[in-house]
């Protein structure tokens, strides 16, 4: 077989995420290599221009699939989160690997000692409705930039909000004032997990990128996009989920009512039954936030 194409951004994190995939595949006895694709939100990276205003989810991923699906490469490698819910048209997701750390966590103080009317810095809406739920003091600024940018743009006297999954893959876990609890800073859906796609029908790449699939990932990351796939939102809303393999936690804030719904929901283990709970929590929180 011939050597196993991976298109992926050119960011540090995305590289270091693709060479561990890339790794899992060699010590199966394939031969991997890279090929990295400049995408939108890449170029908007530094324009400091909010996330959510240049098409949300999807900016960081749809160059990436391209270059699969015109044969420029053989798989695309991506954060989950960044994916959307909707299936790409003549693309199929082989693998979810072994999830990092799935929380959000703040960088340069702690949330219980950040001082009265601090700044926090976060491109992020559902990170901003989540937090000014804990403080109602606290004053948001926008953050954009790979993730080094990020670290140096510290509010003076504040905070800024990141996956700890982020620093993991760039060892700086050592930055992290505070990891945020789960269940109560739901974090995004997916957070933590890369996800792999490779063209559809192409057998003997999927069976090569099946065989680094993590099941219990794969199960809780299908939970969780269910309940953002009911919704049909993206970027713009305030949306979290987040499975622990027995609970889903869940987040949604309405756009200018300030009104949150969430839930924890106990799972059953069969994953057409967590998938049907999932949908009817995502249905009862978009009615609750709708009807105020």
């Amino acid at each position: 077989m011939a050597a196993i194409r991976i298109a992926t951004r050119g960011s540090a994190q995305a590289t270091t995420q693709s060479e561990a995939v890339a790794e899992q595949l060699r010590a199966n006895g394939h031969r991997v290599e890279l090929v990295l694709i400049d995408t939108h939100g890449d170029r908007t990276q530094h324009a400091n221009v909010p996330l959510h205003s240049i098409g949300g989810l999807g900016v960081f991923v749809k160059e990436v699939q391209q270059a699969v699906l015109d044969g420029r490469a053989d798989i695309a490698v991506h954060s989950a989160k960044d994916l959307p819910t909707a299936a790409t048209p003549g693309l199929e997701i082989a693998a979810f690997t072994q999830r990092r750390t799935a929380a959000d966590a703040l960088v340069g103080c702690t949330l219980g000692d950040l001082p009265f009317g601090a700044t926090i810095a976060t491109g992020s809406v559902r990170r901003r409705a989540q937090l000014q739920r804990a403080r109602r003091d606290l004053v948001f600024e926008e953050l954009r930039g790979n993730i080094h940018t990020r670290l140096e743009k510290l509010p003076d006297g504040g905070a800024i909000v990141m996956a700890v999954a982020a620093l993991e893959v760039l060892g700086l876990t050592e930055r992290i004032a505070e990891v945020l609890d789960p269940a109560e800073f739901v974090p995004a859906v997916g957070q933590g997990c890369v996800a792999v796609e490779c063209r559809e029908g192409d057998r003997s790449v999927r069976n090569a990128v099946r065989s680094i699939d993590h099941d219990g990932t794969r199960r809780a990351v299908l939970v969780e996009r269910a309940f953002l796939g009911e919704l049909g939102s993206g970027c713009s809303l305030p949306v979290g989920a987040h499975s622990d393999g027995k609970r889903l936690f869940t987040f949604l804030a309405g756009d200018r009512s300030g009104i949150t719904a969430s839930d924890t929901i106990e799972l059953s283990g069969e994953l057409d039954d967590d998938i049907d709970r999932a949908r009817v929590a995502a249905r009862d929180a978009r009615d609750l936030v709708e009807v105020h």
